[in-house]
């Protein structure tokens, strides 16, 4: 790191990450041309980085990789888990190497640039890992300019200006704006997502006749079609949720509708939900929990059973009167260990967090279910006069270890009919 009083742009430099000391570290920039502001943070993940990219929960943030090798298998149109990359750049060891991978499109170098993310690379991303990891997760600006030309001076001031994730709610911005009936499944090589075959256009589309004798189409109501089983309804409250996790309710056996972060306690019930699942998602779960909190409160009320993951996981320990705390360095990778409380098995798992519920703040009806083994911080909750848990980690894996997929279908299986509105 250099002094911004002092330093000098290194020949050849054409990126840089500046603090808001005025320190700076070069490389070599890639991807987008500009710069960006936001929370420095590591992901210790070996794989997926595209899948980590488009995470909703990375919105304001920018990764520094620990795995020196990201980009070698390109990019694809499947391993996207939103609309958009919402991290706002990242920082890797090596230059991004030609793809190597038969499901690749396009290169990860030219992905970040048509999405107008910013890349750093040839940067000791060790080293940041343990700075992070000693005086937590700083502010910082990522920048790159071909020509390396850059102002620190004006680049850590904005750093330093720019306010950090506490207060701050993000899942505002990065909800979707409608009501949708999820319809993809399971991922399978070769067929790309399962398609939730629910209705009778979906069931003639897969196998049944659709035409009679004659040749002409039949209507819906002519064809013989078999009644396809009732399946729970899970009302999924997109707090800025990963693609595959209504991937995996479906896959679990629910019929599931995505509501936006906003949403009443009305609007909910007007589904006739089974359940209730809270999504993981970005920002301070305490500005969130503006809105989201007393919505979860009316549900609980209303004995609708209720499963949340992430920030989702922090509303609910909101809702019942716990508090969330900002972590010095968060958990953010693919290989933390969970113990469950009730059998001592540990669970390998996925996780992308800076805050995290105060377990000395359950209240009586509450209790801890999990625990990390990193750091001893709450992993997971369970209300004992309630059908609701909560668990801190991404258990849909994308990407990850599938250790805890069985959550998923406990909270499908557990689910018995409607709630009265």
């Amino acid at each position: 790191m250099a002094d911004a009083k002092t330093l000098t742009v290194p020949k050849g430099a054409t990126g840089v990450v500046v603090f808001a000391d005025g320190s700076a570290v070069f490389g070599r920039g890639f991807g987008a041309i500009g710069e960006a502001v936001g929370e420095l943070c590591f992901n210790t993940s070996i794989t997926g980085y595209q899948e980590i990219m488009t995470d909703p929960s990375y919105a304001g943030q920018i990764i520094n990789f620990t795995f020196p090798h990201i980009g070698n298998v390109g990019t694809n149109l499947d391993d996207v888990e939103a609309d958009n990359p919402y991290a706002l750049g990242c920082i890797v060891r090596e230059d991004v190497t030609a793809p190597s991978n038969f499901r690749n499109v396009m290169a990860f170098d030219q992905w970040m640039a048509d999405n107008g993310r910013i890349g750093l690379a040839g940067v000791d991303t060790r080293a940041l890992t343990r700075l992070i990891r000693v005086k937590g997760a700083p502010n910082v600006v990522i920048a790159h300019d071909p020509d390396g030309q850059f102002d620190i001076a004006a680049l850590a001031a904005k750093a330093a200006g720019w306010p950090g994730l506490e207060g701050m709610d993000l899942a505002i911005e990065v909800t979707g704006k409608e009501t949708r009936l999820w319809k993809d499944g399971g991922w399978t090589l070769g067929k790309g997502y399962d398609v939730d075959a629910t209705d009778a256009l979906e069931t003639v589309a897969a196998g049944y006749p659709a035409v009679g004798e004659d040749g002409e189409p039949l209507l819906f109501a002519e064809q013989d079609l078999p009644t396809p089983a009732p399946r729970p309804h899970v009302v999924a409250i997109d707090y800025g949720a990963k693609n595959n996790i209504f991937r995996n309710l479906v896959k679990a056996g629910a019929r599931v509708t995505v509501l936006p972060a906003t949403a009443t306690f009305e609007q909910v019930m007007d589904l006739q939900p089974d359940g209730v699942f809270l999504s993981n998602g970005p920002g301070d779960p305490a500005a969130t929990g503006a809105y989201a909190v007393p919505v979860i409160a009316a549900l609980l009320t209303e004995n609708v059973p209720i499963f949340g993951i992430c920030l989702g996981h922090q509303l609910l320990g909101l809702a019942v009167g716990a508090k969330t705390i900002k972590m010095h360095q968060g958990h953010r990778g693919a290989n933390h260990p969970v113990k469950r409380l009730d059998d001592g098995l540990v669970e390998i798992t996925s996780m992308n967090h800076g805050f995290a519920v105060d377990a000395d703040t359950l209240p009586a009806n509450v209790r801890a279910t999990h625990v990390s083994l990193f750091d001893g911080s709450n992993c997971g909750i369970e209300l004992t006069d309630r059908n609701a848990f909560s668990v801190q980690y991404h258990p849909e894996a994308s990407p990850g270890p599938q250790d805890s997929f069985y959550l998923f279908k406990r909270f499908v299986a557990g689910l018995k009919g409607p709630v009265a509105a």
